[in-house]
């Protein structure tokens, strides 16, 4: 056993952690929350799609209307909802447990029409449920995590340029991160897995013809960002292989920009009798471009701050799921914001419940703001670190994470028990379901 007495002040309460009680009553409360998942679950879905299919009509309705704020905020609302709350929960499972009707994993979003109809964002779902149900969650702030904030913005952590340009390059991103920087990373990491897969399947000999399975290239920097500009950079000629920019464009970005920006301002253009025409679309057009910017600062606010700032730890390697330390490592590597209400859990898209969110991720809405309490007295009893603070004061946190003027914690791993280290484990890549 390492010295305690070389411990860091903040890192005290990790040498005299019993790992095995804690880890049984998360999981004891774990199973009490699934099991109580029922009927109140799917109301409580239903009233929220309701509350993100208001915001769509009113937006909808009045995006003929000069650009205002009750227009830009609806249209920003219903994105950002049907991301944040309706997709993200329903994609992990949550409600696989009752008969919810459409909301269940298996099939959610999955192809182009299930995506139009469920969830039509930047973000292609087949990739979601890789990048963000797969990796994230069970690498959380490791190195294989992709979503790991610090060593994302590492360029900027180390560039010289005088700290007002880094929180100005802070703020542009916040307004375009999702189509110019995340919907490519996440089908960058479908496009890994695609191939991955191909070559295992052809190695256990499953294939039914004689073609070559796809390669990575042999120097393929996995830990690049795809980024919209990266892709249109002829010089990246091993990223542009994997994530080939012409399939990227039309099959990932492509519905959404054609749906949203081109179909509705063409609707609007063609109507008759006076009611349409080139002023309506422009005003469409601007109202939608104003409440993309709005729901791309609202997403970045409420999301890239889950797992960010000098209060929370990362890790060098990887544990199994659903143990001692898995359960450690998920709250002391989240935040959680304030919460309670479905109208402050609505605003924060139920993000606010980060930690409960990764220690269960295949919990309901409903039940978060019911075990989060519960789970919050379990870390009291054992001295785990449960942070829970204002988003904006998070946003400062993760902002000081992205310049460099913060790091996170680095977990000293030589305390976690050794039957808790690395196993094997088996993904569906269809719903981010794993199997031990």
């Amino acid at each position: 056993m390492p010295d305690s007495s070389s411990t860091k002040p903040e890192d005290a309460w990790i040498a005299n952690l019993d790992y095995s009680s804690f880890a049984k009553e998360v999981s004891v409360l774990g199973k009490e929350l699934r099991s109580n998942t029922g009927n109140d679950d799917v109301e409580h879905l239903y009233k929220l799609v309701q509350w993100r299919n208001i915001a769509a009509f009113v937006g909808l309705t009045t995006i003929w209307m000069t650009p205002n704020p009750i227009t830009i905020i609806a249209l920003s609302t219903w994105t950002y909802a049907s991301w944040s709350m309706i997709a993200h929960h329903t994609c992990h499972g949550g409600y696989n447990r009752v008969d919810a009707g459409r909301f269940r994993s298996r099939g959610f979003a999955l192809g182009l029409s299930n995506r139009i109809v469920d969830w039509l964002d930047w973000m292609q779902p087949e990739a979601w449920n890789v990048e963000h149900n797969r990796l994230h969650h069970y690498s959380l702030n490791e190195g294989k995590d992709p979503d790991l904030v610090q060593r994302n913005l590492d360029d900027l952590r180390e560039s010289k340029l005088p700290i007002a340009l880094k929180y100005m390059n802070v703020f542009f991103l916040s307004t375009i991160w999702k189509w110019f920087y995340y919907a490519p990373n996440t089908y960058k990491e479908l496009r890994i897995n695609e191939i991955l897969r191909g070559q295992e399947s052809n190695n256990n000999g499953n294939t039914n013809n004689n073609k070559q399975p796809e390669k990575l290239p042999e120097n393929f920097d996995r830990e690049q960002a795809a980024t919209v500009v990266a892709l249109l950079d002829p010089s990246n000629t091993e990223l542009r292989k994997v994530v080939k920019p012409h399939k990227f464009f039309l099959e990932v970005l492509g519905p959404m920009f054609i749906a949203r920006y081109v179909a509705i301002p063409s609707l609007l253009y063609l109507l008759p009798g006076g009611f349409g025409g080139p002023t309506i679309a422009t005003h469409a057009l601007l109202n939608l471009f104003a409440a993309e910017l709005l729901t791309n600062v609202h997403a970045f606010v409420t999301i890239v701050t889950n797992h960010a700032g000098e209060d929370l730890y990362t890790f060098d390697d990887a544990v199994k799921p659903n143990t001692g330390s898995f359960y450690v490592r998920q709250i002391i590597g989240s935040t959680n914001y304030a919460m309670g209400t479905d109208i402050i859990d609505f605003s924060h898209g139920f993000l606010n419940y980060q930690i409960e969110h990764h220690v269960w991720p295949d919990l309901s809405m409903l039940q978060y703001q019911i075990g989060a309490p519960k789970l919050k007295l379990i870390c009291q009893k054992y001295g785990v670190p449960y942070v829970q603070e204002n988003v904006l004061e998070r946003l400062r946190k993760t902002v000081d994470i992205m310049i460099g003027r913060t790091t996170m914690r680095k977990f000293p791993k030589e305390y976690e028990p050794i039957r808790d280290k690395t196993v094997k484990v088996i993904w569906s890549s269809t719903n981010g379901a794993i199997d031990e």
